[in-house]
């Protein structure tokens, strides 16, 4: 269960790599895809494949919708592609939806839950689910009540080590365990010189909430001021579901800035195109769900990256191997003096390039999948003795 492109919801290019892994693998007889419906047309078909519309973002029938799909479709086990945000952002579709995966259980489908962020990490506020302390202190609450619902799933995979730790100690949980993000791609060591023609700062995402460009484009408009001639800005992908309109916001508010482009949607052919024209990449964030799949795909293909200093972004990131230049969070001249750090130097723009380079394609989506699938395959075992 997972979204798709051409859909826009959260973790679809994660789940369309996923999907095309998991139909490699020899043990696996055929992938059914319980899908997100989207105004954008069909799911992607992919080999091996058979993708069903079962659940929409925001609606309210989704729990009742996937049940029924799963019930008429017969999977020997569900795994599902999720983060808290996946079902909706409002309130009551959103929670509900993530109470799939323990109603399968209980009605004796297997269930395996791959989860990208925990509601502790999560500023609530920031990330547009509250407006204010007491809701963002309700918010939390429920999302500790939904963590303790996902875990009756028969498995919890998480990608970062300390989200393991923090589910057995704070949950007692015994069935979290760790599972790498994985490369998306096995790819061949990317050239980490700077593309011809303007030297590119690319910003890449779903923009609106604690994702915003507004810092990124002032802190651009403070290297133009500084004498850099050549540059570029490239603010890549769309609007958060939660933020409709802000990027058309943001073009008229600094239609004056020259040179800053926005692509709109990236098609999934498009991707490797866009980060290897760049020369950074900027991750102007103001807070964070959890590990990026963003800086993964930075990550593939060689770039160096601005980083925010949040919480225990940094120490999540370097734990996964990945280093950058940081900045404060929402300060443009701060943002301002990492990119033109890395823009100065090539040495060292090329040495945090190969770091993410090794960080990211240290181990690749279909060993991360066969081990999704070992372990569903221990699942099916205990249940059949």
């Amino acid at each position: 269960m997972t979204a798709l492109p051409p859909g826009r919801n959260s973790l679809n290019e994660f789940g369309f790599h996923l999907v095309r892994h998991l139909a490699g693998v020899p043990e696996v007889s055929e992938v059914v895809v319980y899908a997100d419906e989207t105004d954008a047309g069909p799911p992607a078909a992919l080999p091996g494949t058979r993708s069903l519309g079962a659940w929409r973002f925001n609606s309210i029938g989704n729990l009742l919708r996937i049940v029924r799909a799963v019930r008429a479709t017969r999977p020997d086990v569900v795994l599902f592609n999720l983060q808290f945000a996946t079902f909706g952002d409002r309130r009551l579709p959103g929670a509900l939806g993530l109470l799939t995966p323990a109603v399968l259980r209980l009605l004796g489908v297997p269930s395996v839950v791959v989860l990208h962020n925990l509601a502790d990490n999560v500023d609530m506020r920031d990330a547009g689910f509250a407006g204010s302390r007491l809701t963002a202190w309700v918010m939390k609450t429920a999302g500790r009540v939904l963590t303790r619902a996902l875990l009756r799933s028969d498995l919890v995979a998480v990608t970062i080590p300390r989200y393991v730790e923090l589910l057995r100690d704070r949950y007692g949980a015994r069935n979290a365990l760790l599972a790498p993000h994985g490369s998306f791609e096995e790819l061949a060591v990317p050239s980490f010189d700077v593309p011809p023609g303007p030297r590119r700062i690319l910003a890449f995402g779903k923009w609106g909430t604690y994702k915003t460009v507004d810092v990124l484009v002032e802190a651009y408009r403070l290297l133009l001021q500084r004498g850099y001639e050549d540059l570029e800005l490239v603010i890549a992908g769309s609007d958060s579901p939660n933020s409709p309109g802000y990027l058309a916001e943001v073009a008229r508010r600094y239609a004056d800035v020259p040179n800053v482009v926005q692509t709109g949607y990236v098609a999934e052919e498009d991707v490797a195109g866009l980060f290897r024209s760049a020369t950074v990449v900027a991750f102007p964030y103001t807070s964070t769900t959890g590990s990026s799949g963003v800086l993964h795909q930075a990550g593939e293909y060689g770039r160096a990256v601005a980083l925010p200093r949040i919480g225990d972004f940094v120490e999540i990131i370097e734990e996964e191997g990945f280093r950058g230049t940081y900045f404060e969070p929402g300060d443009a001249a701060s943002l301002a003096d990492s990119l033109a750090e890395m823009i100065d130097n090539p040495e060292l723009r090329t040495s945090l390039g190969r770091r993410n380079f090794a960080a990211a394609t240290g181990i690749p989506m279909s060993e991360v999948v066969e081990w999704h699938v070992m372990h569903m395959q221990r699942v099916l075992e205990g249940k059949s003795r």
